[in-house]
This record gives C-alpha cells, sequence and structure tokens, in this order.
C-alpha cells in the first residue's frame, strides 16, 4: 500500500502522518494487491477536511468528510470508505455464491441426450 498525504493550511505533524497511516492500514482487510491511498487534507473557513482517492487496478474510491477536528475527519472518511468497500466485498461474494448455486445438474444423461440430434450439431 502507498500512501501519499498532502496538506494544505495546516502544519505537517508526526501525530497526523502516524493517524493517517494506522487508518488507511484498516482499508487493507477489505482489498488485496497494490492499492495507491492519496489524502488530501486542508483548512477552509474553520472547518478541517479530509479527502481520499483510493485506487487500484480494477477500481477507485473516493471519500471527503468535514469537522471541526482534523482527527474526527479522518475518523469520519475512514467510515464512509469501509462502507464502500464491505458494500462491494458484500455484493461480490454473493455474486459468487449465486454462480455456485445455480450450478446445472443433470442426474440421468440417457434423459439429456435423449433429444440429441446429429445433424443439428455443426
Amino acid at each position: 500500500m502507498k500512501v501519499t498525504i498532502t496538506f494544505l493550511h495546516l502544519e505537517h505533524t508526526q501525530a497526523l502522518d502516524e493517524r493517517i497511516h494506522e487508518k488507511s492500514a484498516k482499508l487493507e482487510k477489505f482489498i488485496d494487491g497494490n492499492i495507491n491511498v492519496k489524502w488530501s487534507c486542508y483548512v477552509k473557513e474553520g472547518n478541517h477536511y479530509a479527502e481520499v482517492d483510493l485506487n487500484g487496478p480494477t477500481f477507485h474510491y473516493h471519500a471527503t468528510g468535514s469537522t471541526d477536528s482534523l482527527y474526527k475527519t479522518i475518523d469520519v472518511v475512514v467510515d464512509k470508505l469501509e462502507k464502500q468497500l464491505s458494500k462491494k466485498k458484500g455484493k461480490w461474494k454473493n455474486g459468487r455464491q449465486k454462480m455456485a448455486t445455480n450450478q446445472l445438474e443433470i442426474n440421468e444423461p440417457e434423459i439429456a441426450w435423449a433429444d440429441y440430434d446429429e445433424d443439428y450439431v455443426a
């Protein structure tokens, strides 16, 4: 996982950096492979904003949040991303389960070949 962090109108502190890396690591449980996470944190009109772009080979997720504290904002944004990722993972699992249950099963091969027409096969 590659994490990129940018700050605008904010002081870059080690504590913020560690918090963002810690929260980004929570997202790895949903996705495998090469992931790029880009954080943009800024202050506008007294509110703290955070935007996250999560990119991979076959997906792109984006979340934005704002509160009065940057630490709360980071939590809000990570919660939004976790909801998006868990929803997608749930859809993926349900799709695989449906495929497994919709398997065609032939119990009596003689009946299946009873209507076979050799002239029809090209």
